[in-house]
């Protein structure tokens, strides 16, 4: 049975984001590997992801704004009793039981999309690697009053550091994730859903 899943804020803040995703990886990349320090202060590529990185911390707002007012968040990210028990049930499912043709322990609803590991990477994306991304890209723009400090301290080195680590642990999320994304009843099932909104009930895993 098809049924409603993604409203249409979510599904154009997910497309969004993930453009804005792909453009930051790109251009932070070329940043890691030309060095920064080389660069001009106001080269192009610089400012480009300076302005990306702005605009990700806007929409991720927005999505803390739109699943706090529509009562979604603790169906998006909230972790509750017996979810670890579920959790590795998720994990054996993922790593050996979907190759041998095992049932999914979860099968996602309208009422409830994303299983309970879904829900913990989720929200350690949301409201950990994010933020830690957020906070170490502007402390690095020259807008706060204590920027002279850190690079009177030495502190510069270790935020990049920070910045970039967490760069790859989102990269590994990004991967990750995209492969989840196939695993639906068709190989592009799940986006489709993303796209059009509906899905299938009966045996859909959340996406």
């Amino acid at each position: 049975m098809r049924r409603f899943y993604h409203p249409l804020p979510l599904r154009v803040w997910h497309w969004l984001n993930a453009a804005l995703f792909f453009a930051l990886i790109g251009t932070g990349a070329y940043l890691r590997f030309h060095g920064i320090a080389a660069l001009r202060p106001h080269d192009p590529v610089l400012a480009w992801h300076k302005g990306l990185g702005l605009a990700m911390i806007g929409t991720t707002l927005f999505r803390y704004v739109y699943i706090s007012a529509s009562g979604q968040a603790g169906r998006h990210y909230g972790i509750r009793r017996g979810d670890l028990r579920g959790m590795a049930a998720q994990a054996r499912f993922y790593l050996l039981g979907i190759f041998s043709g095992a049932e999914n322990p979860f099968k996602a609803t309208v009422a409830e999309k994303y299983n309970p590991l879904q829900r913990a990477a989720y929200g350690a994306v949301m409201f950990f690697f994010l933020p830690v991304q957020a906070v170490t890209g502007l402390l690095f723009m020259n807008i706060f009053p204590w920027r002279d400090q850190l690079l009177a301290t030495g502190m510069v080195g270790s935020l990049g550091a920070v910045h970039v680590l967490g760069c790859y642990l989102l990269v590994l999320y990004l991967v990750v994730h995209i492969y989840m994304a196939t695993l639906g009843e068709t190989f592009f099932s799940h986006t489709k859903a993303m796209i059009t909104g509906f899905a299938e009930e009966e045996k859909g895993e959340g996406g």
